[in-house]
C-alpha cells in the first residue's frame, strides 16, 4: 500500500467517522445513563457531560466532512449553544428537584444550597 496515494481528503474522512462513532457512543451512554441512574441528580450527571461531548464530537466530525465556511460557522454555533445552555438547564433542573424533595438530601457529600435556604428562610422570619 503506497501512503502517498492517499491524501488529506482521505485522512479527514476516516477522522470524520471515528469522531462520529465515538459521539454516537457517549450518546448512547448518556441515554442509557438517564433510564439507569437512580435520582435526578445523577441523572442530570449523564445528561450534560457526556451527552455535550458527544455532540461536540458529532460537530467535529460532520465539520471535518463538509469543510464549507457555512457549515463550519453553522456547526460551531450549534456546539457553543450547547456549551452555554446545557449548564445552566441542568443547574435549574437541579434546584427545582431540589426545592421539590426529589433528591435524596442524605447522600449529598455537600449540600450548599440547604445551608443557603435555611440562612435565607432565618433572615425573613427575622
Amino acid at each position: 500500500m503506497n501512503w502517498n496515494q492517499h491524501n488529506w481528503s482521505e485522512a479527514a474522512d476516516v477522522a470524520s467517522l471515528v469522531c462520529m462513532l465515538a459521539g454516537a457512543v457517549l450518546c448512547l451512554l448518556a441515554g442509557i445513563g438517564l433510564v439507569r441512574l437512580p435520582d435526578v441528580l445523577t441523572r442530570i450527571h449523564a445528561a450534560t457531560k457526556p451527552q455535550v461531548a458527544g455532540l461536540l464530537l458529532v460537530l467535529l466530525g460532520a465539520g471535518l466532512r463538509l469543510r464549507d465556511v457555512a457549515d463550519l460557522g453553522t456547526l460551531v454555533l450549534v456546539g457553543l449553544f450547547q456549551l452555554l445552555t446545557v449548564p445552566v438547564a441542568a443547574h435549574m433542573v437541579g434546584r427545582a428537584a431540589y426545592r421539590t424533595g426529589r433528591t435524596d438530601r442524605e447522600h449529598l457529600v455537600v449540600d450548599e444550597l440547604g445551608t443557603a435556604l435555611d440562612k435565607s428562610r432565618g433572615d425573613q422570619g427575622e
